[in-house]
């Protein structure tokens, strides 16, 4: 009995899927660790809206989340436009744009875990280092980083896990154009719609299922690793 093999098309959107997640999760770190450090360890005036703001696409609907990335980051937004006449950058109904509708949406996720980590390090060990003589940039990178690590793997994986799957806000903001901004989840949504489309459908479930509890299964695993390594030092 031979397995159903995936169409080019299939293999395309699957493609597209990894690179988008892969980007919007790589892109939005640095910022994630910055906002985690200053929600976590400062605090201010706005320190509260800051962490309202971060959180907010995980209560809104997704596609009002697309729809203000489109007013935004279109062609015609107040960023938009000037990224396409500054820098020749456009984002709507690109692929550039569906990473960033998706590090939108996972941001919250990844903050939230990293910032969990830095909260559960230990102040005295980087008071200690500090006592030593470390600078503060030093006392981050030596000591806290390596601490919060496990919370970085989680915040990354669970931040491509929701890439992997967004929908809403993808489609709205760039809407869904084969080979250019149709991910798994629009491809698998075309596919309902077409007579004859579930066995495609199907496929391309299966496969975000695989790729989902891989990333998870990795994730666990590099985190139980550095873990242990940080114990053992």
């Amino acid at each position: 009995m031979e397995l159903p093999s995936l169409s080019e098309e299939e293999w395309t959107a699957i493609r597209l899927s990894l690179k988008v997640a892969s980007v919007a999760v790589l892109a939005s770190l640095p910022l994630g660790v910055l906002v985690a450090y200053l929600l976590a360890r400062k605090r201010f005036w706005g320190h509260a809206l800051l962490n309202g703001i971060v959180h907010l696409p995980l209560i809104l609907p997704p596609v009002v989340t697309g729809y203000l990335l489109l007013i935004a980051f279109g062609r015609r937004g107040f960023i938009g436009s000037f990224l396409e006449s500054t820098f020749g950058l456009i984002l709507s109904f690109r692929w550039t744009g569906a990473a960033l509708a998706c590090a939108v949406m996972g941001f919250p996720l990844m903050v939230r875990s990293i910032r969990l980590s830095i909260e559960a390090v230990d102040l005295k060990l980087e008071e200690a280092a500090r006592t030593l003589g470390a600078s503060p940039v030093m006392v981050f990178l030596t000591v806290t980083l390596p601490l919060m690590l496990p919370g970085v793997i989680a915040g990354l994986v669970l931040a491509f896990a929701k890439a992997m799957g967004e929908f809403g806000a993808t489609i709205t903001f760039v809407s869904n154009i084969p080979g250019e901004t149709q991910t798994l989840s629009a491809a698998i949504y075309t596919f309902t719609q077409v007579p004859g489309g579930d066995a495609g459908a199907l496929r391309l479930t299966v496969i975000s299922i695989i790729i989902s509890m891989a990333a998870l299964l990795l994730s666990e695993a590099l985190a139980r690793r550095v873990g242990n390594r940080i114990e053992a030092e």
